[in-house]
């Protein structure tokens, strides 16, 4: 809905409905600093902050792959080894390619991680590097025309129902290595990071009958972290004639682009971003037995490049423009995991100095402790964060397309309050969280940006599982959410999903299974539209509401290192008139993008010792 909302593309491969803003589960970006503000996509791009690594004595490698319904494939490979006992490196790529189940929704995303971690042996020096790119590209078709469409006995193959983007393009031919896109999206990132640490402490060994084990306690550790990153955004619709003409009144209507020639005329959008960090940060250890208990002090300088393009018509270009700039930041951060495991500490914060982001800040603790092994872990905590909005809402990018809003956008300020209670015996988990929002800057259309005065969200969630009888298993994750105040933010009272199945062996020594059903309902609310050239959602005014609750079938297997599953997913879509049999109940995801009819996707997961 708002810009820097990370949600996933209607109708995309394993779309789940969870957003972070104005959506189903409430969770808006809480970090400060630089933002681009492009996030549809991020559920699908590997990031630097979940990179593992790794200490391994064999090498280890784990192949995935899953087929879908009109050959939607994922392939994933993993991979990692030791290069003597102080040096690993592993590998992870990820390729998604996905033709659609509509008109214009071919997808193809690929990752690519690589990271090396070394120690010397004298166990004081750590290096640690990791190298990330994403490219993320996907067609965007807009929406459906018109929901009545799927029950015309015309539309009967849901491939061909009118689209508000890229009608009669050639569909895509489910080449896993090839996704031609004429209308839509190409986002690319790419992030070079390298940690170097130094400790200084005292030395310790384990002597035994044959060796000597050398150990090192650190009191104080120097810590230096470098990156590079580059960032990409681009939106693209080139007329193809005579197998595709773009649609100018499409642009003309929501956009407020001048009328456009169909056969000459193309849209293009771009933003493009370098970033250079360099961090210094001293750590130190009060018990040096414990290395979960530290204070962490640190400075970060950042160089910041932006390049903007924008053409809207063959003849006119805007004239590419650049910004220079820079921020400068302090952070600090403190842990404390006690060895009893009775207390846990957390608490960071980071203040911006200088720069772009002057004046933002983001500041968080939370406290854990176990009461007892009968009531559980009862954890309670606080953030707050001052953050200017994505760049997108920023004059000086090419996707500002808003000619009427006159203010400057101010710094969202946004405090969480939360509390839970974890209770591992009888699978329980029970917690709450209220948001007070100032300033939430948001789409109110396709173009037009907006900031909301102060509103309020409570949101309560419930994670049970019961035993129905032996191993007949029930799981329901609920969330109950309630906005006050002028909130732009929409989201539906009532979220739940449950699964009821089986889990066990079966009677065999090495399988484990699990089966069944998954329900989730959804009751009824404003669900956001989706803006495809700024690539951000939106406020609207119609209510969605599901037909049936979501339904699928599930079976899932494990024998050993190899795992796999079948599921047909959107059972809910069976229908029986007014056109006979046939999948076409969709429910609606946003207005205008319905989810897909049956889908039965198959997979597996081999993980095995070289």
């Amino acid at each position: 809905m708002a810009g820097g909302c990370p949600a996933l593309r209607p109708g995309s491969i394993w779309a789940i409905w969870v957003r972070r803003r104005g959506a189903l589960v409430f969770s808006p970006r809480m970090q400060s600093g630089w933002d681009p503000g492009w996030h549809s996509y991020d559920i699908y791009a590997l990031r630097v902050e979940d990179t593992r690594f790794f200490n391994t004595t064999r090498p280890y490698t784990e192949l995935g792959y899953m087929l879908a319904a009109r050959g939607e494939q994922l392939v994933s490979v993993s991979h990692t080894q030791n290069r003597g006992p102080n040096f690993n490196f592993s590998f992870d790529y990820r390729l998604i390619n996905a033709p659609g189940i509509f008109q214009n929704q071919n997808t193809n995303h690929s990752n690519i991680r690589v990271a090396t971690w070394y120690q010397a042996k004298n166990k004081r020096y750590q290096n640690f590097f990791v190298m990330v790119s994403n490219k993320l590209a996907a067609s965007e078709n807009g929406g459906i025309q018109n929901p009545a469409d799927l029950d015309s006995i015309q539309y009967a193959n849901q491939a061909t129902l009118p689209v508000k983007l890229g009608n009669g393009i050639q569909q895509a031919t489910g080449n896993i290595f090839s996704a031609p896109i004429t209308t839509g999206t190409r986002y690319s990132t790419a992030t070079f990071m390298m940690r170097q640490q130094y400790d200084l402490g005292q030395k310790d060994s384990i002597v035994t009958d044959t060796s000597v084990i050398p150990l090192f306690y650190p009191r104080v550790r120097a810590e230096h972290t470098i990156s590079y990153s580059t960032y990409k955004y681009r939106y693209f619709d080139f007329s193809t004639n005579p197998t595709y003409i773009l649609d100018s009144t499409y642009y003309k209507q929501n956009y407020g682009v001048g009328l456009l020639s169909p056969t000459t005329d193309s849209v293009y959008l771009q933003d493009k971003w370098s970033v250079f960090s360099n961090d210094f940060s001293l750590y130190q250890f009060p018990d040096s037995k414990n290395p979960q208990q530290f204070v962490k002090l640190g400075a970060t300088l950042e160089l910041l490049t932006g390049t903007f393009d924008s053409s809207l018509t063959s003849q006119t270009t805007k004239t590419i423009h650049k910004t220079n700039t820079q921020n400068v930041f302090a952070h600090g951060e403190y842990r404390n995991k006690t060895r009893n495991q009775v207390w846990d500490i957390e608490a960071y914060g980071r203040l911006y100095l200088n720069g772009l982001n002057s004046g933002d800040y983001n500041a968080y603790i939370s406290l854990r402790r176990l009461i007892t092994r009968q009531v559980g872990y009862f954890t309670a905590g606080f953030e707050n964060a001052n953050r200017t909005p994505g760049f997108v809402f920023d004059r000086s990018s090419a996707f500002y397309l808003d000619t009427t809003y006159k203010s400057g956008i101010k710094k969202e300020n946004t405090t969480h309050l939360f509390a839970s209670l974890d209770q591992p015996q009888h699978h329980l988990s029970l917690s709450a969280s209220y948001y007070l929002m100032t300033n939430y800057a948001f789409f109110t259309n396709y173009s037009r940006v907006a900031q909301a005065d102060v509103f309020n969200l409570l949101q309560i969630s419930v994670r049970k599982q019961f035993t129905l009888y032996r191993h007949w298993k029930w799981r329901t994750l609920t969330y109950l959410q309630q906005t006050a105040g002028n909130s732009p933010v929409h989201v539906p009272l009532l979220v739940s999903t449950n699964q009821v199945g089986y889990d066990g062996s079966l009677g065999f020594r090495n399988l484990n299974t699990s089966f069944g059903v998954e329900l989730r309902y959804v009751s009824p609310y404003k669900a956001d539209g989706y803006a495809p050239v700024v690539g951000q959602f939106y406020t609207q005014d119609s209510t969605i509401r599901q037909k049936l609750p979501d339904i699928n079938f599930y079976l899932h297997f494990r024998v050993r290192g190899f795992t796999a599953f079948i599921r047909a997913e959107n059972i809910n879509a069976m229908k029986f008139s007014p056109h006979g049999f046939g999948w076409y109940n969709n429910n609606f995801v946003a207005p205008g993008y319905p989810s897909p009819g049956l889908v039965i996707r198959f997979g597996f997961f081999w993980g095995f010792v070289n």
